[in-house]
């Protein structure tokens, strides 16, 4: 449980994360004991860093700031091995507050690689032809 006045990292919805196999997890809205979720706490496996409990979230130091990329190593105790807030923001956790593509953004992107390989299929059958 988060103690007052710490940063949590939160990983909002459709972000991405590391579950208990180490595959790349999404964010889903769920209701959890009757109340909206919008996001989940991280612990250190789900941003891939070593050591930490499983399933007890990630407490940052307050040299890093709200809304901030989380980074990409477990910060240590009084500054040895700690990341500056540069370094963290440098090295961002895989998925975690990047742009999620909407339905027709997909379906944009699809459209534009079938035309690509079709156009590539086309190209490659008539320099064939000739």
């Amino acid at each position: 449980r988060p103690r007052p006045q710490k940063r949590v990292v939160v990983a909002p919805v459709n972000s991405t994360f590391l579950n208990d196999e180490g595959e790349l997890g999404t964010v889903k809205k769920a209701t959890v004991g009757g109340v909206q979720s919008e996001g989940m706490l991280c612990d250190s496996r789900m941003l891939g860093w070593i050591g930490g409990g499983v399933g007890v979230a990630v407490n940052l130091p307050d040299t890093y700031e709200i809304g901030s990329t989380p980074p990409s190593s477990k910060p240590r105790r009084g500054g040895e091995g700690a990341q500056s807030e540069d370094a963290a923001a440098a090295a961002p956790a895989p998925g975690l507050f990047e742009k999620k593509l909407t339905k027709e953004e997909k379906k944009k992107i699809a459209e534009e690689r079938r035309k690509a390989r079709k156009a590539a299929k086309e190209a490659k059958a008539k320099e064939a032809a000739e």
